[in-house]
């Protein structure tokens, strides 16, 4: 395996960065940590495409339109590092905030259409910190290659299409939702669930998954005391917003034609 080195320090990633060589291709995962298998495939498809590949660590306030859910979000940097290494990744980046946002979030990436339904709509500003920080690592780490897991899929159009609409030269490549055995799509915040509102959770893609009606899945749901925040249909597929336990899921499955 390949030497494996943390970047605490985006100046001393640029000086990496640079040393690569030009006719070597790079692949880039940027994630927020609490890292499990859906990231994983993320890497070991990048290190199966590239010639290097990079994961960037960073928890994005700026994303977060409530400080307590930010307060909440599992961190777990020993085991991220550790499955980095073993996907295959050749780098990590853990930039501080300091360090990425210099100007103090002066500046930001705003869409006016697509995110503002969804996650956007319940989660005011939140694409404005998705795209910012995104464009920000897409900068540093000049990738010929970027993975996003289509369960955020909202958020993969919007960063495939701000790449397009900004003429950058990295292609946004997306891979596919891993679920665990019934269903349930991997998410960091899994681990939040307690055991009762864990088997509660996986019926959420099977709600989404049959062939029924919105209407129908949404009676399903709340049949079963679910709280759901959206239920729609959107480029083809059936998104989902839901609360359990207190912790907000998200998923989406592709319509059957």
């Amino acid at each position: 395996m390949s030497e494996f080195t943390v970047y605490n320090s985006i100046s001393q990633f640029q000086l990496f960065r640079a040393g690569l060589l030009p006719q070597q291709s790079v692949g880039f995962v940027a994630t927020m940590g609490a890292l499990h298998d859906g990231h994983a495939s993320l890497i070991r498809q990048s290190r199966s495409e590239n010639d290097h590949t990079i994961v960037s660590i960073f928890v994005n306030p700026t994303q977060f339109n409530s400080p307590a859910d930010l307060e909440k979000y599992p961190r777990t940097l020993d085991h991220d590092l550790q499955l980095c290494r073993e996907s295959g990744a050749q780098a990590v980046l853990l930039p501080t905030y300091e360090q990425i946002y210099t100007d103090g979030y002066r500046y930001k990436i705003t869409e006016s259409e697509f995110s503002k339904i969804l996650c956007g709509q319940h989660r005011p500003g939140h694409f404005d910190g998705v795209l910012t920080v995104v464009m920000k690592l897409l900068q540093i780490v000049r990738p010929q290659r970027a993975y996003f897991g289509k369960k955020d899929f909202q958020q993969y159009l919007l960063i495939k299409n701000m790449a397009d609409s900004f003429f950058l030269p990295t292609q946004i490549v997306s891979c596919e939702t891993r679920r665990e055995a019934d269903g349930l799509a991997l998410s960091s915040r899994n681990r939040r669930l307690t055991a009762e509102g864990r088997k509660t959770a996986a019926l959420l893609y099977q709600a989404i998954s049959q062939n029924g009606s919105l209407a129908e899945a949404r009676d399903f749901l709340q049949q079963r005391k679910i709280e759901v925040e959206y239920l729609e249909e959107h480029h083809q597929r059936r998104f989902i917003a839901a609360h359990i336990d207190g912790v907000r899921l998200i998923d989406n499955v592709e319509l059957s034609s």
